[in-house]
Order: structure tokens, then sequence, then C-alpha cells
């Protein structure tokens, strides 16, 4: 376990290092041009790019070993953080930071290219999960791994406030690289004992989709679960494209990232849980449990402008993610073959992704210009208005609390289906991942 210990330790650093910027370019252009819209769109870059390539990230996975892929991560993101600080130095357009800038958006898209690249260190972890921990330790891994990403939301919130009250983008910067190459440095010291057994790898060193796909459609249930966290994602792209903006109507940059550190604290708690406890015999009725309480906190959180109400829905929401995503994983981990989770675990990341760019592109403009207008003079503020409030932030609150309905509508039907018994029977048998054959190619 001890190996297993200092990749979580590196993903650490890794983590904190990708999510400190992309919180930071995400408040600073908030800051420079107080557009929801233009912190919609980098939302929707961020999904869009991970659907794209989450497929080619789990196919890079299985086909080398993981800790080079994980190093490889890191290298790629250092020299793209760099290249970032150089064209922001150059080009004083960057830091007019005005929407309609293309070398402000050639600049966001290149800075968020260095936090998407670390992605392929979130698909290997998991398969490291499988090739280091016992299984019947293995959703207690899943939950230190959970707390873990706590412990980056709990300190990136709170220096990605900072570093742009203090040095803007050019501080920023400036730390990702620094810490980039200490993690890249770090992980050259951590041996991981990876067989390669050569008839395990049936597919050719390609994208293989079609292989992926028979291999997901082939266990009873698990595509429906993968649609569901796609579900999940589409109504979580109205979290990622308006939170920021919500919680900076609310408050300042600093004490914006303060309440963030403080309630990513409930990412640590719950992970220390879940590695103390399990989730239980069926990891599959926990993600759905969790989730109907998930989205029935999002329809209530916002009801009046409160901190308090906020803080209270933040962690709580923070609390059950890892539930969640743990549950997912260890589901994942038992019934697909360790050859080809890689691929899996891509594929799940780009279709989940994939539901969220066209939320996040999409709600960020209907906010700004329907529901804003909607709930400052419109007939919403006159209907409702009285008792939920009037304003922009009142229009972006509305859509958190629409947002919250849909979702506990869904997870009830998701509870109803016989594609969740299938997928509770497959994890419970333990068969599936036996028995499941690679395709022929």
């Amino acid at each position: 376990m001890r190996p297993f210990h200092h990749l979580l330790i590196n993903n650490l650093v890794a983590n904190i290092t990708n999510f400190t910027v992309w919180f930071a370019i995400t408040f600073w252009i908030f800051l420079e041009t107080r557009s929801v819209f233009a912190t919609g769109m980098i939302a929707g870059i961020y999904l869009v790019l991970t659907g794209a390539l989450g497929i080619w990230f789990g196919s890079l996975v299985d086909h080398h070993r993981k800790r080079s892929m994980m190093l490889v991560s890191s290298l790629v993101s250092l020299a793209i953080y760099t290249a970032a600080l150089g064209a922001y130095a150059l080009d004083p357009t960057i830091a007019a930071a005005r929407v309609s800038s293309i070398t402000l958006w050639l600049f966001v898209l290149l800075t968020m290219l260095g936090v998407i690249v670390g992605n392929i260190r979130m698909i290997a972890l998991p398969t490291l999960v499988t090739l280091l921990v016992p299984e019947d330790r293995r959703d207690k891994a899943n939950g230190l791994v959970g707390m873990v990403s706590g412990i980056g939301f709990l300190t990136t919130s709170a220096i990605s406030g900072y570093l742009i009250a203090w040095g803007g983008m050019v501080a920023t910067l400036a730390f990702a690289i620094l810490l980039s190459l200490l993690a890249a440095l770090h992980l050259l010291f951590v041996p991981v004992d990876e067989p390669r057994d050569t008839g395990a790898h049936d597919a050719p060193r390609r994208i293989d989709l079609a292989g992926t796909f028979r291999i997901v459609t082939a266990i009873p249930g698990l595509f429906a679960l993968i649609l569901f966290a796609a579900f999940n994602n589409l109504l979580g792209g109205v979290f990622m494209a308006l939170m920021d903006a919500y919680g900076l109507s609310l408050m300042k940059v600093e004490q914006w990232g303060l309440l963030w550190a403080f309630v990513s604290c409930a990412f640590i708690l719950s992970g220390a849980l879940i590695a103390r406890t399990g989730l239980g015999a069926n990891p599959v009725r926990t993600l759905l449990l969790v989730n109907l309480i998930v989205w029935a906190v999002a329809a209530l959180f916002t009801v009046q402008s409160s901190i308090i109400l906020l803080t209270v829905g933040c962690f709580i929401w923070l609390f059950l993610g890892p539930y969640a995503e743990a549950a997912e994983q260890t589901t994942l981990q038992k019934v697909v073959p360790f050859e080809r989770q890689g691929r899996v675990f891509g594929f799940a990341q780009s279709v989940e992704q994939a539901a969220s760019p066209l939320t996040a592109f999409l709600i960020a403009p209907l906010t700004q210009f329907i529901f804003v207008p909607l709930m400052t003079n419109g007939a919403g503020a006159e209907m409702i208005g009285d008792w939920y409030g009037r304003g922009a932030e009142r229009g972006i609150a509305i859509v958190f609390t629409i947002t919250g309905v849909l979702g506990v509508l869904a997870t009830i039907a998701a509870f109803r289906s016989t594609s969740y018994r299938q997928i509770s029977g497959a994890y419970v048998t333990g068969n599936a991942a036996a028995t499941t054959t690679v395709p022929p190619q």
C-alpha cells in the first residue's frame, strides 16, 4: 500500500496545481468582466475538452504504464503553463480581459489545456486502485481518493482567491509551474510494480471506441449507469457555469475563496468516513441515494439570498460528492476487466462530461439574458419577488432551484428502472468482470 499512498500524495499536489489554475482563471475573468456568460464559457471549454479527450486518455492509460502516463501529465501541464505565462507577459491585450478579445480566449483555451491534461491522472488512479489494493478494501481506498480530492479543494479555493487578489494570473501561473515541476520530480521516485501481460492487451495501441463500447454494453445495466451519471452532469453543468458568479455576487473574492476552503472540509470528512466504513453492500444503491439528497438540497439552498444557506448547501453537496464518485468507481473496478479499465473509465468520463458542455454553454447566456431580467423587473419578479427576491443574483438562484427539482425527478426514475436492478445484481454477484470476455477486434 505504500506506493499507493505516495501516488495519492502526488495526485494531491497535481490536483492543487490544476484546480488552482481553473478556479483562478474563472475568478479573474468574472472580476475583470462581470460577465456570467464568460464564466460559463470557461466551464464549457473545460467540459468540451474533457469529453473529447477522455476516451483517448483512457487508451493511453491502458496501453502504457500508469505511472509513466501520470508523469507525462505533469510534464505536459508544466510546458503549457510556461507557455501561457509567456503569452500573458508578451501580449497586453490578454491582461485587458475584454470578452470580445480573441487573444483572451486563446489564452483561456491554452491555460485550460494544461488543466485538462491532468485528467490522465484521474483515469489512471482508479486503475491503480484495482492493481494495488485488495478487492475487499477498494471502496475504502476510493474513499481515500475522495479525501485527497477534498484536501485539494480545501487548499485550492483559498489559494486561488488570494493569488488573484495578490498577483493575478502571473502569480497563479508561476505557482502552477513550480508545483507541476515538484509533482513530476516526486513521481520519479515512486516505484509501481505493474506487470505487463501481453496477452491481456488485446487491442492495438489506438483509440478502441468500438471494443470499449462492446465491453460496456455487455455488462447489464452498466451503460445505463453511465448515462445516469451523464444526466447528473447535464444538470451539474449549471453548477459549474453559475456557482462562482452566484457566490461572487454575495461576497468578495477573498471571502468566496475562504468559504470554499471551509466547505471543502466536507470532502475530507466524507473521504475519511468512506475509508473507515466503506460504501455498504450495494454501491449502486448508495450512488442513487446520495444523488437524491444532493438534488433536493440544490432545489433549496438558493431560495433566499443567504450566505448561511449557501454554505450549508455547498457543504452537503461536497460531502456527498465523494460517495457518488467512490460508488461509481468501486462498481466499475469490480465489473470491468482490469485490462480494459482505463478505456472504460475514459469512456465513462467522455460520456458523462459530454452532457455538461451543452448546459454550460446554454445556461450562461440563458441566465444572463432571460432569467436575470425575469427576476429583476420581469414576470418572475412580479410573481415571487416579494419572498424570493429580485435582481441579477436572484436570476442565477432560480436556475439552481429548477435544476434541483429536475435532478430529484430523474433520480426517482432511476431508482425504479430495470437497469438499476441489473447493475446492482452484476455487482452483488461479482461475476461480470470474470465472465465478460474481450470482444473480437
